[in-house]
C-alpha cells in the first residue's frame, strides 16, 4: 500500500525490452531504505525491485502492465515519481493508493497561475463514477484532491510542493498519466451490488 506522497523523483537510466516484459533501471536517492523484493511505486504502478546497485534499482514490468499503464511510453532520461510502500507506523498523509492502475488519462491543460497550476486531465469514461468533487484521485502516483469533474475532464490544482517534488509540472497536453481512483468508492460500489443481488 502507498499514500500518494511522492518521496523522490527518479530518472530512467535504461529500458531493456524482452518478449513478454521489460526491465527498467531507475536512479533514486531512496535506495538506502530498499532491499531486493521491496515494492516501489513508479508513476503510480506497484513494481518490485529485483536488483540494486546503490544508486539505482531494476524492476520487471510485465506485458500486461505495459498494456494498461503509461509505462509503455516512458523513455531513458524521463523523470518518474517514486514512493516506497507505507509502513504500519507511517502517517497516511495522502490517501490509500494500491499501485493498481485503473486507467490512463490524457492531459488537456497544465497552465501556470500565480501560486499553482491548473491541471486538467481526461479520464476513461468508466472511471468517472468513482470521482467526486473534493474526493481523492492518484495521478501518476500523486495523491490529489479533485477540484471539479465535468464529463470526463477532471480539474485539479497543483500546489508548489507538488510541482517541485513530482513530474506533473512537466506534463503537457497530450501526455498520458496513470489514473487510480479512490479505493473506498470501488468498495462501496461492490457492496451495493451485492446488496442488490441479495435483494437488500
Amino acid at each position: 500500500m502507498f499514500t500518494g506522497l511522492v518521496a523522490d523523483r527518479g530518472k530512467v537510466l535504461s529500458i531493456s525490452q524482452e518478449s513478454e516484459s521489460a526491465v527498467i533501471e531507475i536512479q533514486s536517492a531512496l535506495l538506502d531504505q530498499v532491499k531486493v523484493g521491496d515494492s516501489i511505486s513508479v508513476n503510480g504502478v506497484c513494481l518490485t525491485a529485483i536488483e540494486l546497485d546503490g544508486k539505482s534499482f531494476k524492476a520487471d514490468v510485465m506485458i500486461q502492465t505495459l498494456k494498461v499503464t503509461s509505462l509503455s511510453e516512458i523513455k531513458v532520461g524521463d523523470d518518474v515519481n517514486l514512493e516506497l510502500a507505507a509502513r504500519a507506523d507511517s502517517r497516511l498523509g495522502g490517501h490509500i493508493v494500491q499501485g493498481h492502475v485503473d486507467g490512463v488519462g490524457v492531459v488537456q491543460e497544465n497552465s501556470s497561475g500565480e501560486k499553482w497550476n491548473k491541471f486538467v486531465i481526461a479520464v476513461p469514461k468508466a472511471l468517472t463514477k468513482y470521482i467526486v468533487n473534493q474526493g481523492s484521485i492518484a495521478i501518476d502516483g500523486v495523491s490529489l484532491t479533485v477540484g471539479e469533474i465535468s464529463g470526463e475532464n477532471v480539474t485539479l490544482w497543483l500546489i508548489p510542493e507538488t510541482l517541485t517534488k513530482t513530474n506533473l509540472a512537466a506534463k503537457t497536453p497530450g501526455n498520458k498519466a496513470n489514473i487510480e481512483v479512490d479505493l473506498i468508492a470501488k468498495y462501496v460500489e461492490r457492496l451495493m451490488k451485492r446488496g442488490d443481488e441479495n435483494g437488500n
